[in-house]
């Protein structure tokens, strides 16, 4: 049997994940980090993106999709401190792509720099999900 880490998936309502898994990729800030057993401790900044959960190594058990947040490694375990966290299969391609036109809409309103912050953050969000239905 392979090395495990345990790895745990925790957003601002509760822990949504929590199991000894074989390897774990994130979507970090500068890239997919790939989490093994004994991994070297870090600490990074996660983009909009897809996580993968592998029980086994070849084969990914659950695919969720985070809104940013961060990762900490140790090299026994990884723990995901995710903005917000939804299994891909619950994303609705016709509800994100709504959501896009409307954060556009809201984009365009905009009156503020605080405002069009806002919406482009939504709106990166909205993307990303979007490129991970596909």
């Amino acid at each position: 049997m392979a090395d495990t880490t345990a790895f745990e998936l925790v957003s601002p309502e509760r822990l949504l994940l929590s199991k000894d898994v074989e390897m774990v990729i994130v979507p970090g800030a500068e890239g997919n980090l790939g989490i093994l057993a004994r991994h070297a401790p870090m600490l990074s900044t996660l983009r909009p993106g897809i996580i993968e959960v592998f029980e086994k190594r070849t084969d990914v058990s659950e695919r969720i999709f985070v809104a940013g947040g961060f990762v900490e490694v140790t090299p026994v375990r990884c723990t995901v401190l995710a903005e917000h966290a939804v299994p891909l299969e619950q994303l609705d391609d016709g509800l994100v792509e709504q959501e896009i036109r409307d954060l556009q809409e809201d984009l365009e309103d905009a009156k503020s720099a605080v405002e069009r912050l806002t919406a482009e953050k939504a709106l990166t969000v909205a993307r990303a999900k979007r490129s991970a239905l596909r």
